[in-house]
């Protein structure tokens, strides 16, 4: 352990899912004095509930070319996993504008450039911060792969892949015999596999942070349950964090509450377009007939993962906001998308959960210093948060300590949302 503490001084992370936890733990193995801060327990908010892989090829905003064209027609139809409750579309309309108009050819490219150094290394970086621990148990290394319904589906998706192909991963194609040999949970809807291999997937993300939660504590971490309400920037510089528990004194904070930050961005002077993404799973109990692997169908933009409790299948896009209950209508399509997908698949019981994925309107997280202000962002990875969490903790560490990370940050910065 490196002795950065006297140096920094006291930090405080605000959010305990994985890009907090990972902080705490990299800035812990620095020799800095970390108080972890939560209103709930660790990794029990989007965390919990992701399809739990570790997507080293998430690189493709869903703001890619065409998707303005594509809109009205998804939204409609009641196959596509995309749902909006209506009487929140007042509120959305100013962040979607803003969403739809990086839907081309440039800000694509540069969107996949900025988020390809946050996941590409993914399964050694997630290695990296689970050590030897117990939490290190829950991962594996596996091949990730994407269904579809034939070859024509498969190369109806070519921009996709042509950015993934450039960032270095190479697909292997299974068609016919071969496809049901690698994979004979999947049904005959399924007539076109394509695999990608260096992934991996954690078998119970909620369970992996607490288990890094706990190694935080070990090493000397405070773990704090309360809400963070403001900051004192007296002088212009971080002196506290004041939380619904009390004030916590600091050098240095972190802001890493997910699709919870945009009110405390309002108070460092940040007007951030942050909408969530209202994302649904479906876990199968004691399920039989599953994929061996993660896999993504294409048609039902859900990702099957096989967990300790089950299959997990988790996936649809829903804007309404943070304070609405889950929808029926999301849980359905999931269904209907599964037993197409998974005609044999058996389970002994099924449960539900509703998460929000943080989505800032160009797609790319806001990780950095906020001003010369002492408190650094790391939040807004839309569905990459699992998997490039333990990079974002690391860069912050890199940040605080200044030992200038390995990559540009420049596309991070969350001071490109100042007033």
């Amino acid at each position: 352990m490196t002795d950065h503490g006297s140096k920094v001084g006291q930090v405080v992370v605000i959010g305990a899912g994985i890009v907090g936890v990972s902080a705490g733990i990299w800035l812990r193995r620095s020799g800095i004095p970390v108080t972890l801060v939560d209103h709930a327990a660790p990794g029990q908010a989007a965390t919990y509930g992701n399809a739990g892989v570790l997507a080293a090829c998430a690189i493709i905003p869903v703001t890619v070319p065409g998707l303005i064209a594509k809109g009205p027609r998804m939204l409609f139809d009641p196959d596509f996993p995309l749902f909006l409750r209506w009487s929140y579309l007042p509120r959305l309309g100013s962040w979607l504008l803003r969403y739809l108009s990086h839907a081309n050819g440039p800000d694509t490219r540069r969107v996949a450039g900025g988020l390809a150094p946050l996941v590409v290394d993914s399964v050694a970086q997630h290695h990296a911060l689970a050590g030897d621990g117990p939490a290190a148990a829950l991962l594996r290394h596996t091949d990730y792969s994407f269904a579809y319904a034939d070859r024509r589906a498969f190369e109806a998706d070519a921009y996709a892949w042509q950015l993934r192909t450039e960032a270095g991963f190479r697909p292997v194609i299974r068609e016919g015999r071969e496809l049901r040999e690698y994979e004979p949970a999947l049904g005959p809807e399924i007539g076109c596999l394509v695999t990608l291999g260096e992934h991996g997937f954690v078998r119970d993300p909620g369970t992996y942070v607490t288990r890094l939660a706990s190694a935080f504590t070990g090493m000397g971490g405070v773990l704090v349950q309360a809400s963070a309400v403001d900051f004192d920037l007296s002088g212009g510089r971080i002196r506290a964090v004041e939380t619904s528990a009390g004030r916590l004194s600091c050098n240095h904070c972190v802001v890493a509450s997910g699709a919870w930050s945009k009110p405390l961005m309002r108070r460092l002077g940040l007007q951030v377009p942050l909408e969530t993404e209202r994302g649904y799973h479906i876990q199968f109990e004691n399920a039989a007939h599953i994929p061996k692997t993660p896999i993504h169908v294409a048609s039902g933009k859900f990702v099957a993962t096989p967990m300790e409790g089950g299959l997990r299948c988790a996936g649809i896009v829903e804007f309404g906001g943070l304070d609405a209950g889950p929808s029926t209508n999301p849980l359905r399509l999931l269904r209907r998308q599964v037993r197409r997908a998974f005609p044999d698949l058996q389970a002994t019981g099924e449960r539900e959960w509703l998460g929000h994925r943080p989505a800032p309107a160009d797609s790319l997280p806001l990780i950095g210093e906020i001003r010369n202000t002492g408190v650094y962002s790391a939040f807004g990875h839309h569905h990459i948060g699992l998997t490039g969490g333990p990079k974002t903790g690391r860069l912050i560490a890199q940040l605080i300590t200044e030992n200038a990370p390995d990559i540009d940050m420049q596309p991070y910065t969350p001071n490109r949302f100042a007033r």
